[in-house]
């Protein structure tokens, strides 16, 4: 797969193509029936599929200090994306500038001039230019000027839900990881970077990796789960109970998110990290001595594996 900074990175004598426009955060099940939809139109005409997304979210550009919960990392986004099939990923810088385009000329710029659209993949509740403005209707006329065909992506549902990122981040907020996992098609993943803590696990004989994650990651609501932990370069994952919240018992105040390794010994500090949160074990819970944290702690490692098994 293609990767390209900005619309205007397509190639002198760039063919037509087959594009599909989004966010596509989570890449989840919904978005999975879009982008193949695309896929599948651009090998039956025989040209290349484009999926158009941005960076950083639109939302952060346009209303500040709303920036939703991230599903997907950039780089993980574009390795779901890759493995669909896509020929090009075009990442378009989304810039108070690019937010100030009205819908005819980001048609005209984007989809015509650079990426020469032939078919223009969408979803029924489509927005695109200056303030939303333009829609699948405005698109629709937009193809019958400029030569390109519009069509929709399918819809997703199960017991009537329809699957969006936004359900997606409640169900992470409310800590239903299984709820999140059926829409995702995957577990819900969380990444970050292992950093140095109280080191209280340890004295407790539950050494744990703290996780430094992305001020705007979508973390689990506070508990307890069973994740795979995932290493790079290393094709088995791990088993781990996680805990998310500030560790009452201790009446800690910063929120964390701390992953107790089974049967693991060795140093993790510095590593990237990646845990596949699976199943909720249980909430948090204050307790008053440290003998029954342990005891529950205990617990909380054989449901892990039992959960993963």
């Amino acid at each position: 797969m293609q990767r390209w900074r900005g619309y205007d990175a397509a190639p002198g004598g760039w063919g037509r193509s087959v594009v599909t426009i989004g966010v596509f955060d989570g890449v989840h099940k919904g978005h999975q029936a879009t982008i193949g939809h695309t896929v599948a139109r651009a090998r039956k005409l025989g040209v290349q599929s484009v999926v158009v997304t941005f960076d950083p979210h639109p939302a952060e550009v346009v209303r500040p200090g709303s920036h939703p919960a991230v599903l997907t990392e950039p780089a993980r986004k574009a390795e779901l994306i890759e493995a669909l099939g896509v020929d090009v990923l075009c990442v378009v810088p989304f810039t108070p500038e690019f937010s100030r385009v009205p819908a005819e000329q980001f048609v005209h710029d984007v989809l015509v001039e650079h990426l020469h659209a032939a078919l223009v993949v969408v979803g029924s509740n489509f927005r695109f230019g200056h303030r939303a403005a333009g829609d699948v209707a405005l698109l629709e006329r937009l193809g019958q000027t400029f030569g390109f065909g519009v069509e929709g992506g399918p819809l997703v549902a199960e017991d009537g839900t329809v699957f969006s990122s936004t359900y997606i981040r409640s169900c992470v907020d409310a800590g239903d990881v299984g709820a999140a996992a059926a829409a995702l098609g995957r577990p819900h993943r969380l990444e970050g970077v292992v950093v140095r803590g109280d080191q209280r696990g340890r004295e407790l004989g539950f050494p744990t990796a703290n996780l430094l994650c992305h001020r705007y990651a979508a973390v689990p609501a506070d508990g307890v789960y069973a994740a795979r932990l995932i290493r790079r370069g290393q094709r088995e994952p791990l088993l781990a109970a996680v805990s998310v919240g500030t560790n009452p018992t201790f009446s800690g105040r910063e929120r964390r998110v701390e992953a107790y390794v089974l049967d693991f010994s060795g140093d993790l500090y510095g590593e990237r990290l990646a845990l596949d949160f699976v199943a909720h074990l249980r909430g948090q819970v204050r307790y008053d001595s440290i003998e029954p944290l342990i005891a529950q702690m205990n617990q909380d490692v054989e449901r892990t594996r039992r959960a993963l098994a």
